[in-house]
């Protein structure tokens, strides 16, 4: 079963930014598809971004010319570049890979907790 561990979280005031970092313990060349997903306090987990094998990215509104993912097939790392950041950015951010066909899984980090606060 592969293993994401999620790290670049913390405390930054309104207007700032963070990038955080998600490294696997298998090829992410062979996953289909990686995200970031949020949660806040009392709020279900939602997508913020994916790329594909391909490259094709995703994203929600809410985070769009804010928000940039981003793989490293040599480091086995995706990155979520969060620019702009916004007091109700403050959740919980889990990374999520995603592998169809044999072999198939769906995991997920630990995730690490951003706060947007002045």
């Amino acid at each position: 079963q592969v293993q994401l561990v999620e790290s670049g979280g913390g405390l930054v005031q309104p207007g700032g930014s963070l990038r955080l970092s998600c490294a696997a313990s298998v090829s992410i060349s062979s996953i289909n598809a990686m995200g970031w997903f949020r949660q806040a306090p009392g709020k279900q987990r939602e997508l913020v971004a994916s790329i594909s094998s391909g490259g094709r990215t995703n994203y929600a509104d809410s985070v769009k010319g804010r928000f940039t993912i981003s793989r490293d097939n040599t480091k086995n790392t995706v990155y979520l570049q969060m620019n702009s950041l916004k007091p109700e950015d403050t959740a919980v951010y889990y990374c999520n890979a995603v592998r169809v066909g044999s072999s198939a899984f769906n995991a997920w980090g630990q995730g690490t907790q951003v706060t947007v606060s002045s």
